[in-house]
């Protein structure tokens, strides 16, 4: 590559970084329960296929699904299921999941796995099955379906960009995976690149991680096909669009993907999931998570056991400090608050940030907006934050979608700039949930007009198929009726010939 580019506004954040990447990755552990979400990801939830009081083996399915844009949930360890029942969702909401609740054994058995051929030797067909069938989605945080993005459809890619920027404050999950197992990753790159047959791959980290950047591109050099990018260090340059601008120079279409530009972009940990999903048969059970912030005492990251409490990490982590006060999973900026610690970890689980009041002592009680128009200077999508705030607010959805809101990658810079205090990423998720709400009205509506005419259609083909049959029948009834017209009257005829013919007789001499 020439060089490197930019890409507009964004903001340079303390990143708070240090203090949870000074012990290496541990183990979390079996813990007492485990609580295993069968919605996890975008797109349609699994469906559970256990049931309670079965003995489960580590990683045997006990979520299957039928819909396209899914994947199913395993096992963590081996145990029994001692029920199936709602829980508290990791999600803004905290609306209640569906949620198979596991008592782990302690033997932590393996169902019977097979060893697999030669990867690379695989169709990519096999490969983004395989995918699938290990419950793999994106763990950048988005948690996206892996083998639909391994599937791009009419495009010839050209470029596989593994995402290790991590630009957001306190979170290191993916900083100390790339310092102790790079080889996870570069092996996953291998599968990955095969899967979408293509040409490049780039593995982009934030300057600020010269540990991974070295340890990295230890493995890296005999790999023609690999390069190792160090970027610059300012938030949000980790956003997908924003990468790429990064390390191409293009703007990824409005309401488009990457693949436009014929890229692909997925998460370093997510080629690590791979290649433990491929080389050895070991489907996303588990996950590395920063726990962190000035709420615990002892900052680290581990490797957690989806469906693992998060309390049982706190404590793993020193436990609370006396003013810890909020709860976050994720970073600061693009994170969310949840409502209590006995939510389990899922696959989007990268970061539990622990709070104190002094964390937030800047908060206040939000003001008028000034247009002071600093927003509108920090967006890296080019939007305009005031605007779109003025028609959340007045429910002007058509305004929102005229103004691009879709775009906005809830990154919260225009948040974090704005002198009066406006929670606008606050705004615009509403905004987005309200639009998506009157679409999915109107695609009901839509619908309901459709079988309304469909029904309309239908009754006025039978009330003209009974028309039809009807004038049939009366054609048919009238030819008849002629018919027998014709012969009574040709009996009428016959009959007065032999009347005639009887007088004719009468009338011969004897």
């Amino acid at each position: 590559m020439a060089g490197l580019y930019t890409f507009p506004g964004g903001l340079i954040l303390e990143g708070h970084k240090a203090i949870s990447t000074s012990q290496p990755i541990s183990k979390a552990g079996i813990p007492e329960r485990l609580f295993v979400p069968l919605n996890q990801h975008i797109g349609s939830p699994a469906e559970c296929v256990v049931k309670k009081g079965e003995h489960v083996l580590k990683g045997q399915m006990i979520g299957s699904v039928t819909d396209y844009v899914a994947v199913p949930v395993h096992a963590p360890s081996s145990g029994i299921v001692i029920d199936i029942q709602k829980f508290p969702a990791a999600h803004a909401s905290g609306l209640p999941n569906d949620v198979v609740i596991i008592e782990p054994d302690g033997k932590d058995e393996w169902l019977k796995r097979k060893p697999l051929p030669d990867i690379t030797e695989l169709d990519p067909s096999e490969l983004r099955n395989m995918i699938r069938c290990a419950g793999i989605v994106g763990l950048g945080g988005a948690a996206f379906p892996t083998f639909i993005k391994l599937n791009p459809v009419g495009h010839q890619i050209s470029t596989l960009i593994l995402n290790g920027a991590e630009c957001e404050p306190y979170i290191s999950c993916d900083d100390m995976l790339m310092r102790e197992r790079p080889h996870e990753i570069i092996d996953g790159a291998i599968i990955m690149r095969h899967a979408l047959n293509a040409g490049k791959v780039i593995i982009a980290i934030e300057e600020n991680k010269p540990e991974a950047i070295d340890s990295l591109q230890a493995l890296a050099n005999d790999l023609d096909w690999l390069n190792i990018q160090s970027i610059p260090v300012i938030y949000p340059t980790g956003g997908e669009r924003q990468l790429v601008k990064v390390l191409t120079g293009r703007d990824v279409p409005s309401q488009g993907l990457p693949l436009d530009l014929d890229l692909v972009v997925s998460n370093v940990a997510t080629a690590a999931a791979v290649h433990l999903a491929l080389d050895h048969q070991q489907p996303l059970i588990s996950r590395i998570i920063t726990v962190t912030g000035s709420g615990v005492n002892s900052p680290r990251n581990f490797e957690a056991l989806i469906g693992t409490p998060m309390s049982d990490l706190i404590d793993l982590a020193g436990g609370y400090t006396e003013d810890a006060d909020r709860l976050i999973m994720g970073g600061p900026m693009m994170g969310i608050t949840l409502k209590t610690d006995a939510t389990p970890v899922v696959k989007a689980s990268n970061c539990l940030l622990v709070q104190t009041p002094a964390d937030h002592a800047t908060e206040t009680i939000s003001r008028p907006c000034i247009r002071c128009g600093e927003c509108v200077k920090v967006c890296p999508v080019k939007l305009l934050p005031q605007q779109l705030y003025w028609f959340s607010q007045s429910k002007n959805l058509d305004g929102l979608q005229t103004h691009h809101l879709f775009d906005c990658i809830e990154c919260g810079c225009c948040s974090v700039v704005c002198p009066s205090h406006i929670p606008l990423v606050q705004y615009f998720r509403y905004g987005k949930s309200e639009s998506w709400k009157k679409e999915q009205e109107m695609i009901k509506s839509d619908r309901a007009r459709e079988r309304t005419e469909a029904r309309t259609k239908r009754l006025e083909r039978i009330k003209a198929e009974k028309k039809a049959q009807h004038a049939a029948r009366a054609k048919k009834t009238a030819a008849g009726d002629d018919r027998k017209k014709e012969i009574q009257a040709a009996v009428a005829r016959t009959k007065a010939k032999k009347a005639e013919n009887a007088g004719d007789t009468d009338n011969l001499s004897t």
